[in-house]
């Protein structure tokens, strides 16, 4: 029996042909929201995910004069961004938010957490309760007040296991819940975007993507990105398996030892449940590297409110998360 390849055996195999496929794929499902829907939205966290699809509308709806410049688009595209502020965002990915949205010249609507809980439609239990599954509220609020009718997320099927069963076009309804049970078949290509007045679509370009994907997507592109991605220096508390970035909301318990560790993010979120991983990889190429032999999603590496249940994404969804 011949002995597995090794990472650095694999690298130079790597094919990355069928990224145009996907890539092709996710801008034609941009144009169909853009030509199904009165006012649709792309949801911008400035994560890894959120950064594709923003770079996928790019090459959809703008023109690029030079194609040596990757980074360089002329016009605007015809919907804005979105972003749901929890008040405990990493602040490193605030800042490249605002910068992203600035350089790019579009517009930006942020929902605040925080403005939910002084009009009271959230209550928190206590000061640093997590508010991840608190955005929710937030996020419906904003749909009804700018009245979109279709929000584009960076969701992928490989991430979880609710996420897994969800349609590219998935129907919300007045409530802006999910119903698993009674999704739309998606057969050749032809989604069905009826909706009534007050409800609304979620739709996700890169639904078929893989983490994988993502980052050979991203080292292809050039794409920018928060540099919590990359390996940096970080004071951490080993816990429950999971290594707890050191912030204001997320202080030590007694008896935990705070250590310093070079750790990177697979996924950024909420401070009080994203974990970084312990990691040397400094550019997208090591992460392509590192990304060939992980056998865990990142949710399931990273996310602290995904472990409590196997259906707690499902529950989430339901009631109207991304």
């Amino acid at each position: 029996m011949n002995a597995p390849l090794s990472v650095d055996q694999l690298l130079p195999q790597l094919d990355n042909a069928h990224l145009d496929h996907l890539e092709e794929e996710a801008i034609f499902i941009l144009r169909e929201v853009a030509a199904s829907f009165e006012r649709p939205a792309l949801l911008f966290s400035g994560g890894k995910d959120s950064c594709v699809v923003l770079r996928l509308a790019e090459k959809a709806f703008k023109l690029r004069p030079d194609a040596s410049q990757p980074n360089e688009f002329k016009g605007k595209l015809p919907f804005p961004l979105l972003h749901v502020d929890t008040g405990h965002n990493f602040p490193e990915v605030i800042e490249f938010r605002d910068r992203r949205v600035a350089e790019m010249g579009e517009r930006l609507v942020v929902g605040h957490l925080e403005d939910s809980i002084k009009r009271g439609t959230i209550r928190l239990a206590h000061p640093l309760e997590s508010r991840n599954g608190h955005q929710t509220v937030t996020l419906l609020e904003a749909i009804e007040e700018h009245r979109f009718d279709c929000l584009i997320g960076g969701a992928r099927r490989d991430e979880e296991k609710a996420r897994a069963k969800e349609r590219i076009f998935s129907h919300r309804d007045s409530f802006g819940q999910w119903q698993p049970k009674e999704q739309r078949p998606e057969l050749w290509t032809l989604f069905n975007t009826r909706h009534k007045p007050g409800e609304h679509f979620r739709a996700f370009p890169i639904s078929n993507w893989t983490e994988l994907d993502v980052w050979l997507y991203i080292a292809r592109e050039q794409i920018p990105l928060p540099n919590l991605y990359f390996a940096h220096d970080r004071q951490v508390i080993r816990r429950k398996g999971l290594l707890v970035p050191v912030t204001e909301v997320t202080p030590p318990e007694a008896g935990e030892t705070v250590e310093t560790a070079q750790v990177r993010f697979r996924t950024v979120g909420d401070m009080t449940c994203t974990c970084p991983v312990e990691s040397p990889a400094a550019n997208a190429t090591d992460i392509v590297a590192e990304t060939l032999t992980v056998t865990v999603s990142e949710r399931g590496a990273t996310r602290m409110d995904d472990r409590t249940s196997d259906a707690s994404m499902e529950r989430r969804k339901k009631e109207g998360y991304f």
